[in-house]
């Protein structure tokens, strides 16, 4: 039995890079400190243990652009290699990355490595620099799809989302994406790890954000539903928050709680809109949002 692990502690970190430098620098005769270097303050790092607590494997992810994920130091202790513990590295290290928001995963790969990479569906790009002097490789690529994501109107979001890019470029900053639009519910996700604080949790201004953007999401699929336009405005909300967000950051938006004059919009009226937004960390509820927003007729003329 295999379990996934963070190392946080001093002791699982020091436990955790003695690994790495037994695994990928020792057999190159490289000494204790080189297995280290300046992106592992900025990275996730995760190690796979067997029954008895020991790791066996282990690996690394950091960004190097919001959309782009490095995936580095993956290694498997020689006595448990090709038994599925690389790809249990590989697919927990690409869950990683979708969660900070990453749209691709890149890797650079020596030739022993490369069908590895290959068959979990990533594709050579170009060749890589030259790393511990002598050792060749290639630079992979891997786009990272949600294939749990329900996106009805696929062009409405993906509108959506450029607008949110475009017009709002916090959005990306916080690794924003639209998870899930069934006409009746709207769902988004944001990466935790572009959004944490000091104490390990998502800062409350970026979950008020979130809630906003989600419930300014929702009114723009509903405008496109009902073939209506208008600028979209918050006029008041409030929020409270119960519980800290630590892994998984959701937002949702159900269609029973949208309260809205749409019909004010052809009259050349402003149409007030209410709805809530549920916050969850994971599948835990953790805040509500509540939001009165105004949709406004594109006209200079707008009856009050």
């Amino acid at each position: 039995m295999f379990v996934v692990h963070k190392p946080d502690s001093e002791e699982e970190l020091e436990e955790y890079f003695d690994f790495r430098w037994l695994q990928l620098r020792k057999p190159w005769g490289y000494p204790v400190g080189s297995e280290k270097d300046e992106y592992d303050v900025v990275s996730e790092h995760r190690v796979i243990k067997d029954h008895n607590g020991d790791i066996v494997g282990c690996g690394r992810v950091h960004l190097n652009t919001p959309e782009e994920a490095q995936l580095r130091h993956i290694a498997v202790r020689e006595d448990y290699r090709r038994k599925g513990v690389g790809q249990m590295v590989l697919n927990t290290l690409e869950i990683v990355a979708k969660d900070m928001g990453a749209e691709r995963a890149v890797s650079s790969s020596r030739e022993a490595s490369i069908s590895f990479f290959e068959s979990a569906g990533f594709k050579i790009i170009d060749d890589a620099p030259v790393e511990l002097g002598t050792v060749q490789r290639k630079q992979m690529c891997k786009y990272l799809c949600n294939h749990d994501a329900l996106l009805l109107h696929s062009s409405w979001c993906d509108e959506l989302q450029d607008t949110w890019m475009e017009q709002i470029p916090i959005s990306g900053h916080m690794g924003i994406k639209i998870h899930k639009y069934t006409e009746r519910t709207f769902e988004t996700r944001a990466s935790l790890i572009k959004n944490i604080n000091l104490h390990g949790s998502m800062f409350a201004g970026s979950i008020y954000s979130l809630a906003t953007l989600t419930g300014w999401g929702m009114i723009f699929l509903q405008l496109k539903q009902k073939q209506l336009d208008g600028d979209i405005v918050l006029g008041e909300a409030s929020i409270h928050y119960n519980k800290p967000i630590t892994a998984k950051p959701r937002a949702v938006c159900n269609i029973e709680s949208v309260e809205a004059k749409f019909e004010y919009l052809p009259k050349l009226r402003k149409c007030p809109v209410s709805l809530h937004v549920e916050i969850l960390d994971n599948e835990t509820s953790v805040a509500d949002f509540y939001g009165k927003y105004w949709v406004l007729p594109r006209s200079k003329k707008v009856a009050v």
